[in-house]
């Protein structure tokens, strides 16, 4: 069962500290078979904790700040997409051809969200762009066939699985050694020493650079997350490869946007990169080793660094190299398949491996921060790295659910019934347009409540600090 006790441990926390959080229990808040409040819940609860432990040390403070996890301003935060309004208008979550089809033996689920997946899809299945065509290429040809054909395409397409069958799986047997949360040590280099920071509210994260090399979801919502606790996020895009506008608009805020060739680009990156605290990367595990990205490299160049690498499947087993998305590890992990029916697949009800690993990476980054200036082996590089199928697996330990109630997640405060996501939205002008969007989730005494900064356009920013 996952709680914030059992990751705080993943990520290294020290226990006496859980005694700092407490929790708003809202019974009806993301609603699922599986514990997915719960598993939300500790995730932000993890990061708050991690936010408000480091900026306890940066203020010379004995003693913490209090946490409080709100089921509430959970689970809006965690549908916050669903939420947002762009000018009054709703985004299109998910494109046309992304989503279940009927097989000869099964379903599959398709990626094509964005448009060259969505080229690839249409190539390996040989037809037009054209839900029909898709449906009836697909009807006849088992799932497993389907799964392989895409990917060697280069497209995204994921059989349902059963538990047990996922469990045979040589990609899960290779995720079942590793942690939830991996930490590794990247160098010798001297502890670094963090100014205290300015001012109310308390800004952990304050004076920090992050350089953000990520791309839907779990990344964004890291670095949102280091954002609105203070960092100078800078988020670099090939350009050549543009985000969706509105996928930018809920996950840019706090945050700057510049376009960077890294092939042609050289000499910029590395400008950056000598001025950087923190690089975060959402790419596929390998994708950008030959750019000299890989953590290693990245710490030779710049010691006492900080990397945060997350991805869909791992950076090991025989999937290790495969791109994929949230929907499509629910679809491959059996999630899918126990939130369903024997008609159809289902689905948790949001998309819950991509925003709590988000909120696990940026715990887990703003613990090697302390550990990297308060902690008994102080200094040194630190490699962090969280995969969503190792999410799915914690999401999916067999526990049973408890009683309503805090149980591992700290002191409760009090349970409320859910009565939707309201009183945790707020609106904004932007560049981009008047937003209404979820309000931050991670929250602790004296700690800010809202980013410095609305969303600007992709790319418009130039790659300096």
């Amino acid at each position: 069962m996952p709680d914030i006790g059992s990751v705080w441990s993943e990520l290294g926390g020290d226990p006496a500290l859980l005694a700092r959080v407490s929790t708003v229990v809202r019974p009806g808040a993301l609603p699922a078979r599986l514990p997915v409040r719960e598993l939300a819940r500790a995730c932000v609860g993890a990061c708050a904790l991690a936010a408000a432990e480091l900026g306890a040390h940066r203020a010379g403070r004995v003693e913490v700040p209090r946490v409080t996890v709100d089921d509430g301003a959970v689970a809006t935060a965690f549908t916050g997409e669903r939420h947002l309004l762009v000018d009054g208008r709703a985004p299109q979550t998910f494109a046309p051809l992304s989503r279940f089809w009927r097989t000869a033996d099964g379903w599959v689920r398709t990626h094509a969200n964005y448009p060259h997946h969505r080229a690839r899809l249409l190539h390996a299945l040989d037809v037009p762009e054209d839900p029909a065509a898709v449906g009836s290429a697909l009807r006849d040809r088992p799932a497993l066939e389907v799964e392989e054909a895409v990917y060697g395409a280069g497209g995204l397409a994921v059989a349902l699985r059963t538990p047990a069958e996922w469990a045979a799986h040589d990609q899960a047997a290779a995720l079942a050694t590793r942690p939830l949360v991996e930490r590794v040590r990247l160098d010798t280099s001297r502890a670094r020493a963090l100014p205290p920071p300015d001012g109310t509210p308390l800004l952990p994260a304050a004076g920090l650079r992050v350089l953000d090399l990520t791309r839907v979801l779990a990344g964004p919502v890291a670095t949102r997350t280091l954002a609105l606790l203070g960092a100078d996020v800078l988020r670099l895009d090939a350009p050549h490869l543009p985000e969706l506008p509105d996928q930018h608009a809920d996950t840019g805020f706090g945050k700057r946007s510049a376009t960077l060739d890294l092939s042609a680009g050289h000499d910029r990156f590395e400008e950056l990169l000598a001025a950087a605290d923190v690089v975060v990367t959402g790419y596929r595990p390998g994708a950008l080793d030959r750019f000299g990205l890989s953590p290693e490299a990245l710490a030779e160049r710049r010691p006492g660094l900080v990397v945060a690498q997350v991805s869909a499947w791992g950076a090991y087993g025989p999937w290790g190299g495969r791109r994929g998305f949230d929907s499509l590890v629910q679809v491959a992990t059996g999630i899918a398949a126990v939130e369903g029916s024997a008609e159809r697949p289902g689905a948790l009800p949001a998309q819950a491996l991509d925003h709590g690993t988000g909120y696990l990476l940026a715990a887990a980054v703003l613990r090697a921060l302390t550990e990297q200036a308060y902690g008994d082996a102080a200094g040194g590089g630190r490699l962090v790295r969280l995969a969503l199928a190792r999410t799915a697996a914690w999401l999916q330990d067999g526990s049973p659910l408890p009683e309503d109630g805090a149980g591992a997640d700290g002191a409760e405060v009090g349970t409320v019934p859910y009565d939707g996501p309201a009183r945790w939205l707020a609106e904004t002008d932007s560049p981009v347009g008047r937003l209404r969007y979820a309000r931050p989730a991670v929250s602790f005494a004296d700690g800010p409540h809202d980013w410095a900064r609305p969303p600007g356009p992709w790319g418009a920013d130039a790659a300096r600090w």
